[in-house]
């Protein structure tokens, strides 16, 4: 047996050597120290040897297991160097290569029209708030003056996720939430931008989802020519100091008065084009004082509290101040579109 231990020995040795594989010298591992192993085996047969030879052969065993499990390591450790010296050099960069170029991306021009009318009304004191887009039908409509039978709450014109939850249709019920949050008692300054929802037909100047930003102002002695100042000192420093503007009666359920408001016409200067369709002005938002039911709903004194509101599309501003004609070029993700207004 002890013959038989010392050739286990110098075979596999032999292959260890000479084996430049790592599944190979796992494989020689297996056929030798394995649990059906050459080596295994051979000790198996011990039980057949006299007491004197037992302890011989079981020294002589041990030596000849911990040899080969020392080569196999050894040679591993070997194959794993060689293996990762390859792989470093497959992986090799030459760094004398030139680089690629690396496109500079800028803000969507809707993001820099949204962030350009907060920063303008931030420096005006207002500030800005936000509020979720899934809504519950009592502030979308109900707080603002819009009851249970009004038009405006038409299935068909919102989406509705359950009879008293929906997409938000515009950014006032912020306004509602705000002012309810206050107690009635605190004067309100704020303008509230966020993505709204409504079942339109996809076309040229609509879209079921678009943004909006509403502004509120409730305090002690509001009017309406605080509104128009506000509106026109927005209209200069968004439009340029040549434009001019005008109130036109209108009618929201949640203002009173209510009017639409237009700028001169930036084509002509307001005599008249094919832009302004011979008016000489463009409609560019709608505003208003606040309805007093709305200020009760909210838990303000009518008589002590007044206020105002307006609204507008920065989608429609953006298209007015930088010329595009189409509202789908927003959402299209055309980097050639996009690219035009980096530098805006």
């Amino acid at each position: 047996m002890k013959e038989q231990l010392e050739a286990i020995q110098s075979e596999t040795l032999e292959k260890i050597k000479h084996t430049n594989d790592m599944k190979e010298l796992q494989q020689i591992r297996v056929a030798i120290l394995g649990k059906k192993g050459s080596l295994t085996s051979v000790l198996r047969g011990m039980g057949k040897l006299s007491k004197e030879e037992r302890p011989v052969v079981g020294e002589i065993a041990n030596a000849v297991r911990e040899t080969i499990t020392a080569a196999i390591d050894d040679k591993n450790k070997k194959l794993e160097q060689v293996a990762l010296e390859a792989q470093l050099e497959k992986e090799a960069i030459d760094v004398t290569l030139p680089g690629r170029p690396v496109q500079i991306g800028g803000p969507h021009l809707l993001t820099k029209i949204v962030e350009e009318i907060e920063d303008l009304f931030i420096g005006m004191g207002f500030e800005v708030r936000e509020g979720p887009e899934v809504e519950t039908d009592y502030y979308n409509f109900e707080a603002l003056n819009l009851p249970k039978d009004h038009p405006a709450r038409d299935m068909q014109d919102s989406f509705y996720i359950t009879n008293e939850l929906l997409l938000r249709t515009h950014t006032s019920p912020v306004q509602a939430r705000t002012m309810r949050s206050l107690d009635g008692n605190q004067p309100v300054k704020m303008i509230c931008p966020g993505k709204v929802y409504r079942r339109d037909t996809d076309d040229a100047t609509h879209s079921h989802q678009f943004t909006q930003i509403e502004g509120l102002l409730v305090d002690k002695n509001v009017r309406m020519s605080d509104l128009k100042g506000i509106l026109d000192n927005f209209a200069k420093k968004m439009f340029g100091n040549d434009r001019e503007i005008r109130l036109r009666p209108s009618f929201f359920p949640f203002t009173e008065p209510s009017v639409e408001m237009d700028i001169s016409c930036k084509v002509c200067g307001g005599k008249g084009c094919s832009v302004c369709k011979k008016t000489g002005w463009i409609e560019i938002l709608g505003a208003g004082m606040v309805h007093p039911k709305v200020l009760e709903m909210a838990g303000y004194n009518p008589k002590e509290y007044t206020g105002f509101a307006f609204g507008m599309g920065p989608e429609r501003i953006a298209m007015l101040k930088y010329g595009v004609d189409d509202i789908r070029q927003f959402y299209t993700n055309d980097i050639r579109f996009l690219k035009q207004y980096h530098n805006a």
